[in-house]
């Protein structure tokens, strides 16, 4: 990849468009509505951890997942946790997929009200962790599970904040 750098402002553009690539995203505010009629805010949830997941029901790993983040939200009430479904096009066969695997928390069917709050995933499953003070800590494609979970919000929140600042400083 080659950057025109030949003006100072082009230079200042492309070490901004590297690093906005690289940077952690910025919390975004989201106002959702969960599939019971309960609205989930990021500002409501101030001094807690918000773990959120997002899945869809022909997503393997997604549904090997859901388990086990229900059993965090069960064992960390303290925590709010909320799923995404990306793939909502039949509300009531989502829901009640959802149910069948043992989906226990709130349920957001994604749409693209949902999507311009949250921004796309690259992958699924996707797992967003934002901390106490509502900043985005961890955004990860791949599987979770209860232990990750536990270490990343409730028992070892300094590793999960590393691990996303540490992908942000490097410019490989």
């Amino acid at each position: 990849m080659h950057l025109d750098t030949s003006s100072p402002g082009r230079a200042l553009a492309a070490v901004a468009a590297v690093f906005a690539f690289w940077a952690p995203a910025a919390a975004q505010a989201f106002d959702l509505t969960d599939t019971q009629g309960h609205h989930h805010r990021l500002a409501d949830y101030k001094g807690r951890w918000v773990v959120m997941n997002f899945w869809a029901t022909w997503c393997v790993p997604c549904i090997q997942e859901i388990p086990e983040i229900a059993a965090f939200g069960r064992g960390h009430a303290e925590v709010a946790v909320i799923g995404v479904a990306i793939d909502a096009e039949d509300v009531e066969k989502t829901k009640r997929f959802a149910t069948k695997v043992g989906h226990e928390y709130p349920l957001v069917l994604s749409d693209d009200r949902v999507e311009g709050q949250l921004g796309a995933v690259r992958a699924l499953p996707t797992t967003r962790i934002y901390d106490p003070a509502g900043k985005l800590v961890y955004d990860k494609p791949g599987r979770v599970d209860r232990k990750m979970l536990e270490e990343s919000t409730v028992l070892g929140a300094p590793k999960a904040q590393r691990s996303l600042s540490a992908r942000s400083t490097r410019l490989e």
